[in-house]
């Protein structure tokens, strides 16, 4: 009886050892999947260790001269009930803390539903609040914002440039001692919007700005919804200092193509920021492509250029970064997270 106990116990042990390196690896996996993090414990906020950024040859540089790589997150449109209740400081404290972004973009549509051009009185002045509580909570948080004047349907900027440069005055004069805010004047030009239709809109407004805000950084869209940087590098906009060029891709409709109209932008100099991307099709739904997305931030870390997913919505999308089902508007946790959402973070 004593040798059968004997032999039990000598097969209970090797079983043991045998497979807890197994059971080990299997809970480590699962860690990694709920592609949580750990808290950051900030002794300096983003902003207060890098202050007024500056552009300085192709690179976004810091107040010692340092690059400095944006990593952030675009709202979805600020009048739509999936893009404005997730402006809140909480939502951004939980980016920041959570996510590892230094960096959100308020993204504020100008011709679509309820948008700053076609609304009225009342809605405009709650869309202005609404990219209020995102620079304030940016400037507690010390975390940098975009203002985005997000042209899409309009196709041409130039098509409310007089609303553009009525704008672009109004929150530069307010927020011009604020050192955390950059202006990103056209979202998307697109359809027939040329370059040379572009430079004329933004030699219209960057003066708007300057006369209030002489050094924040402005963000230029480019042809082709974003996407045509290298057309752009070719004429670049002269004599202003502390402008950047957009570039926004979809990775499973913008592959190689793309990224070679990018890698032709850095070689002829340009300073490029992506304001805008995600994994999934340009439509914003469709399906993941993330070894192309993973290509693209590759591509953008090795050339130290900064990104912005979109969107923080919980609208039933592919590109959307929660779920349909997540009703927190701040404090999200790993199971308010989409696909996209999980990746993002595994990848920030």
């Amino acid at each position: 009886m004593k040798q059968k106990l004997t032999i039990i116990i000598a097969v209970c042990l090797f079983i043991t050892l045998v497979f807890q390196p197994c059971s080990v690896k299997k809970a480590e996996a699962a860690v990694s999947l709920t592609s949580t993090k750990t808290a950051v414990k900030h002794t300096k906020t983003p902003v207060s260790k890098h202050g007024r950024l500056k552009v300085k040859g192709t690179k976004l540089v810091d107040k010692n001269g340092k690059a400095v790589q944006l990593q952030g997150v675009s709202s979805h449109g600020i009048n739509w009930d999936v893009g404005e209740p997730f402006v809140n400081e909480a939502a951004l404290k939980t980016l920041r803390d959570k996510w590892g972004a230094n960096c959100f973009r308020v993204a504020m549509y100008t011709e679509d539903y309820n948008g700053y051009c076609v609304t009225d009185a009342a809605n405009r002045k709650k869309l202005l609040k609404t990219i209020d509580i995102a620079v304030k909570a940016g400037k507690k948080l010390g975390m940098y914002v975009i203002i985005d004047w997000h042209v899409l349907n309009d196709q041409t900027p130039k098509k409310y440039q007089k609303a553009a440069k009525a704008f672009f005055k109004t929150v530069s004069k307010k927020y011009k001692s604020y050192n955390h805010v950059l202006y990103e004047i056209c979202n998307e030009p697109n359809g027939s919007a040329t370059w040379s239709a572009i430079k004329s809109y933004a030699k219209a407004i960057i003066p708007v700005i300057r006369k209030n805000s002489k050094t924040a950084i402005i963000i230029v869209g480019t042809p082709n919804w974003s996407q045509d940087v290298d057309v752009a590098s070719k004429s670049p906009l002269k004599g202003y200092s502390n402008i950047m060029y957009a570039v926004h891709f979809y990775a499973a409709t913008h592959k190689d193509s793309y990224r070679q109209k990018l890698q032709t932008a850095i070689k002829n100099k340009l300073p490029v920021i992506c304001t805008e991307f995600s994994a999934c099709e340009a439509s914003g739904n469709g399906a993941y492509d993330f070894t192309s997305a993973k290509k693209w931030i590759n591509m953008l870390k090795k050339n130290k250029i900064g990104y912005v997913c979109w969107s923080l919505s919980n609208k039933p999308e592919s590109a959307s970064l929660l779920k349909p089902s997540c009703k927190r508007t701040g404090g999200f946790t790993n199971s308010d997270l989409s696909k996209m959402g999980k990746w993002l973070i595994s990848v920030y």
